[in-house]
């Protein structure tokens, strides 16, 4: 089971963004990155190309970054948290913050 999914409130622990919080928008599963909303955004120089619409300038958007430069967001502790998983007593695998075991997936 993945430890960070699509959807997620993450804080980034490391890099030019350390700090910031954001939502995971995609989660790339062969190269171990995430996608976060607002976080690692870079400039991109795109030159036009008109049969396809596409109108040139400098455009801004968000790069992935490794999933080891992000933590869960603990809304009780109000700051990153480790994650754990765990089978419950009617079968289902699900996500816990090894800081307090509360259950991330309800």
């Amino acid at each position: 089971m993945k430890r960070i999914k699509k959807g997620d409130d993450v804080i980034v622990i490391s890099g030019k963004d350390k700090g910031r919080r954001g939502t995971v928008l995609n989660v790339i599963d062969e190269d171990g990155r995430v996608l976060v909303e607002g976080i690692n955004v870079v400039k991109k120089h795109q030159k036009p190309n008109p049969n396809a619409g596409v109108q040139g300038g400098i455009i801004e958007r968000e790069q992935s970054l490794h999933v080891s430069n992000v933590m869960l967001f603990n809304p009780v502790t109000g700051k990153g948290d480790r994650v754990g998983v765990k089978t419950l007593e009617d079968g289902r695998k699900v996500r816990f913050f090894k800081s307090n075991n509360e259950v991330v997936d309800v």
